[in-house]
């Protein structure tokens, strides 16, 4: 499994937040809902974002934007318009008063703004979760990504702006992973550039030596591996590898495998189905005492705390 896909399996959308919102200047909202992350597209006319730090960036046509949380920013139509709408944890919506402008309201199924005919179009999609895995990746983005139309995203986010209006069977599936594809496809777009600053693991996929590893640990985290026996797999030399891995990923193989196999532990954890023997064994470990054990080195709790901590929460 390549990072890409992985990804796929990491910040998957279950039950996502998604919105298309219809406005017409003037129009600002405040968003403050501490979502992990979010997907903004312009699907017509353009918007402004204003991030807590008073950065501005434009966003015309067709670009897509990422914004890792929690902290609060601003989308507008210009940068000194006052925000209308407070949008909290939840999606709770409040308007903002004196703030002037048409108010916002629902204008059917799933979406809302201030004109049904406004000339800005916008599509949110929020994970409110992204789960361990995607963590990973979330932790490696910045605060804003921004990711110029190409015929790739492109085709999803008009894809998705068709299926936003349908309400038929399983469209929240259907939602759900047209999300997933938009989010993957402008995540590629972004790693590519030699400015992004992708994290290592995801740059590493590409390499002959480190990138067959990649894929083995990502696959088959279960085995028993040791650096010797997974250099042996990929047909180099364990010092090569060693070395190579270290290099590229920014940490040794046995120490991202520890960090994959408690990522993926999380994320099984919140399947209420799953025992923790069989997670354990999921994730290679030989019993719930060795996992236990592990877990709680790496994240301070133990797997029976955070899956209580998750039934308290959920």
């Amino acid at each position: 499994m390549d990072p890409v896909a992985a990804l796929l399996g990491g910040p998957h959308a279950r039950g996502a937040f998604l919105l298309r919102s219809l406005l017409r200047p003037p129009w600002s909202l405040r968003i403050a809902d501490e979502a992990p992350l979010t997907v903004l597209t312009v699907l017509r006319g353009s918007a402004w974002v204003v991030l807590a730090d008073g950065r501005t960036v434009p966003v015309p046509t067709g670009d897509v934007v990422l914004l890792r949380g929690p902290r609060p920013y601003t989308v507008a139509d210009d940068p000194a318009t006052a925000p209308q709408v407070h949008v909290g944890p939840g999606q709770v919506c409040t308007p903002v008063g004196g703030a002037g402008g048409e108010p916002m309201a629902v204008l059917g199924g799933r979406s809302w703004g201030n004109d049904a005919a406004g000339p800005t179009v916008l599509l949110t999609g929020t994970y409110p979760a992204p789960g361990a895995v995607g963590e990973r990746l979330v932790r490696a983005l910045p605060e804003l990504v921004v990711v110029r139309a190409d015929a790739g995203t492109r085709a999803v986010t008009e894809l998705l702006a068709t299926e936003i209006d349908r309400d038929a069977a399983g469209q929240e599936a259907v939602l759900d992973r047209l999300l997933d594809v938009l989010l993957v496809s402008a995540l590629r777009t972004w790693a590519a550039r030699p400015d992004a600053g992708a994290p290592g693991w995801y740059l590493a996929a590409g390499d002959p030596v480190v990138g067959p590893a990649l894929a083995l640990l990502h696959d088959r985290p279960a085995e028993p591996w040791t650096v010797a026996s997974l250099a042996g797999a990929v047909g180099v030399a364990r010092a090569t590898l060693a070395r190579r891995f270290t290099d590229l990923v920014g940490e040794p193989p046995m120490s991202y495998l520890t960090g994959w196999r408690i990522a993926l532990a999380t994320d099984l954890l919140r399947d209420p189905s799953l025992t923790l023997t069989g997670i354990a064994r999921r994730v290679g470990y030989a019993s719930p005492f060795a996992l236990s054990a592990a877990y709680k080195r790496a994240t301070g709790v133990s797997p029976a705390a955070h899956r209580a901590r998750l039934g308290a929460t959920g």
